[in-house]
């Protein structure tokens, strides 16, 4: 082994002597390496449970505290990116036209159009299933560079990875239907070609499913193999980012792949914004505290989290109890999921250093 790594070509390497992990031990695995397994975990123990089954009515709709408590955390987490993209003077600066023009220019094209509401309805659907292997895509990465990894060193595979491991299970598994569902939208505009999609899918399931195995089983079988060249080459292995992209597959191909006990959105979701937060606080959290002039005040470093996270929360909760046939409320939480999800694709870069 010291041979080859001191053969090694110096591409493969950008640096060394640093921490392992983003944060600190203590916090990573609390945040962003145990939450996959916890969430799967939780779903188990809430199946069955009044918690999760016993309906009540609040604000005129029908809920449960399981649906209430993932609704108000998946419609909070996609607002809390505003504290890095509005919050974050730097970031602010570099893309202030379409931080401020693109929502406005959205949330008018759903008010003036139906077609508009409802392609977005069903964008909302897919690109979130796309966004969450993202955001796992890009936790890797960043381990891969505290490991002293060259940014661009197995980005490709990294992404193809993680992409199978969202979208292969969801579209082989027992919840495809689920999402596709969203297509039935598409009713309200008349477009019966759309509304087809849910039943020709299922039609195909199972020629869908068997393509999606044979060829994920392939794509990680060559991604071990690639990786085992590199490593060869001088690539040095992350153990956080293996833990997380092993335990977040196994979750993802547990919970879409068979959701074994109805739970499968309320795990996949929880330890997703569970780590988004984080990141975003680890991110973001000594700014907020600056702009309230909470530095100087020993309870500061828990009254901004506080704020933070009743921000966050109060939005969420307001997001999942608003009545989905207003369209001006409906439009509205549309638009803060999908400029979450855009925003996310260019304010966070490993190559960049802007993490």
């Amino acid at each position: 082994m010291i041979a080859r790594a001191e053969a090694t070509p110096r591409p493969l390497l950008a640096g060394a002597g640093r921490s392992a992990y983003i944060v600190s031990p203590w916090y990573d695995w609390a945040f962003f390496l145990l939450p996959p397994l916890l969430a799967l975990a939780a779903g188990a123990l809430i199946a069955g449970t009044p918690f999760s089954d016993e309906r009540f009515r609040l604000h005129g709709q029908k809920v449960t505290w399981a649906g209430l408590f993932i609704g108000t955390l998946i419609h909070g987490h996609l607002a809390a990116v505003l504290l890095r993209s509005h919050g974050n003077a730097a970031v602010f600066r570099r893309h202030r036209l379409r931080f401020l023009a693109a929502p406005v220019a959205l949330f008018a094209a759903m008010m003036l159009s139906m077609w508009a509401v409802v392609c977005v309805t069903v964008l909302v659907v897919f690109w979130d299933v796309y966004h969450s292997a993202l955001q796992t895509f890009g936790l890797g990465r960043i381990y891969d560079a505290r490991a002293g990894n060259a940014p661009a060193l197995g980005r490709q595979l990294d992404l193809w990875l993680n992409l199978v491991l969202y979208a292969g299970p969801i579209l082989a598994g027992a919840t495809m239907l689920l999402h596709f569902q969203s297509f039935d939208a598409f009713e309200d505009v008349s477009a019966a070609f759309f509304t087809a999609v849910p039943a020709l899918m299922e039609t195909h399931h199972r020629y869908i499913s068997w393509a999606v195995i044979t060829a994920g089983a392939s794509f990680l079988l060559y991604y071990v193999l690639a990786y085992r060249a590199m490593w060869r080459r001088g690539y040095r292995v992350s153990f956080p980012k293996v833990w997380l992209y092993a335990s977040t597959g196994f979750c993802s191909i547990y919970a879409w792949g068979f959701n074994p006990w109805g739970q499968a959105f309320f795990i996949m979701n929880l330890f997703h914004a569970v780590q988004y937060l984080a990141l975003i606080w680890w991110s973001e959290g000594g700014h907020l505290r600056r702009r309230l002039r909470l530095d100087a005040l020993r309870a500061g470093k828990l009254i901004a989290p506080a704020v933070f996270l009743g921000c966050v929360l109060a939005y969420g909760a307001w997001a999942e109890l608003a009545p989905s046939d207003d369209r001006a409320l409906w439009s509205i939480t549309q638009t803060v999921a999908l400029m979450h999800f855009w925003y996310d694709g260019f304010i966070w870069s490993v190559s960049r250093k802007q993490v």
